[in-house]
C-alpha cells in the first residue's frame, strides 16, 4: 500500500520495534494486531529467525514486514552468533528489540548492547519456574495459581525485573496443555500493551526499578489477576 505525506509521517513518528523468534509467533501476531489499532504507536520493522522453518517467518511476510533468518548453527559460539545478530538488528535502527519465543541464551554483550530496551515474556509468575516447562511444574507443584510475566531482559536468564504479570487460577482438571492454552490468552493480551507503553515513553528502567507514567512500580511489577478485567493502562 502506497503511504500518503501525512500517513508515511505518523509512521516516522511510531517507535521502531525489531523482534526475535524461533517458532510459531502467535505473540509476534498478536504484536502485529495490534498495528493495526489507532492506540497503536509502534511498528514493526523486521522480524528475524534462528530457524528457517519458523512459521512466524510467514506471519511477517503476509504483513509485508522483512523477514530475516539466521542459523544459529553456522556458527562457532553464541558469542559471535549474536554479534551477527546485532548487525543485523541495527540495520532497522530500532528503539526495541522483542523477544517473542527466541529460543536462544544471550550472550551478555548482547543483553548490555540492548539494555533498557529488550523486552521478554515467559510463561510463568516469575521468580517461579525460570527456564522450560514451566506449565507441567506448576501442576507437579499443585500450584493454585500460574500465569506469564513481561520483564526487561538481563544478563540473569529470566531474571530481569518484571513489568507486568497476568494471573490465571489453576483448575482441578488442568493438564500442561490447557494450562498452556489459557496462558497463551493472557500473553497475546499483555505483551502488544507493555510495548506500547513503551512506545509511548510511559515505561522506564534505571537505577531506581522500573517506572510507569513516573510512578515506580513494586519489585514484582504489576500483577494483574485475569478475570478482574482490563491491565491497568
Amino acid at each position: 500500500m502506497k503511504l500518503t505525506p501525512a500517513s508515511a509521517d505518523a509512521q516516522n513518528h511510531l517507535c521502531r520495534v525489531v523482534v526475535l523468534i524461533s517458532g510459531n509467533g502467535s505473540n509476534l501476531q498478536a504484536l502485529l494486531d495490534r498495528c493495526a489499532e489507532q492506540t497503536c504507536s509502534y511498528q514493526v520493522v523486521a522480524v528475524i529467525s534462528n530457524r528457517a522453518d519458523a512459521f512466524g517467518l510467514q506471519r511477517a511476510a503476509q504483513a509485508g514486514i522483512a523477514g530475516l533468518t539466521l542459523n544459529h548453527q553456522r556458527f562457532d559460539s553464541r558469542e559471535a552468533f549474536d554479534k551477527e545478530l546485532m548487525r543485523l538488528i541495527d540495520k532497522y535502527d530500532p528503539q526495541l528489540v522483542v523477544l517473542a519465543g527466541f529460543m536462544r541464551i544471550l550472550s551478555p554483550a548482547f543483553v548490555r548492547h540492548y539494555s533498557g530496551r529488550l523486552l521478554n515474556i515467559h510463561p510463568s509468575l516469575l521468580p517461579a519456574y525460570k527456564g522450560t516447562n514451566t506449565h507441567q511444574r506448576a501442576l507437579d507443584a499443585g500450584d493454585a495459581e500460574h500465569g506469564v510475566s513481561v520483564h526487561f531482559v538481563t544478563e540473569e536468564l529470566d531474571g530481569g525485573p518484571v513489568i507486568l504479570q497476568a494471573v490465571i487460577p489453576v483448575k482441578p482438571a488442568d493438564n500442561k496443555e490447557s494450562l498452556a492454552a489459557r496462558v497463551a490468552i493472557e500473553e497475546h493480551r499483555i505483551y502488544p500493551e507493555v510495548v506500547n507503553w513503551f512506545a509511548n515513553k510511559r515505561l522506564l528502567i534505571d537505577d531506581k526499578g522500573i517506572s510507569l507514567d513516573g510512578k515506580l512500580l513494586p519489585s514484582g511489577g504489576i500483577r494483574q489477576h485475569a478475570a478482574n478485567g482490563s491491565c491497568r493502562s
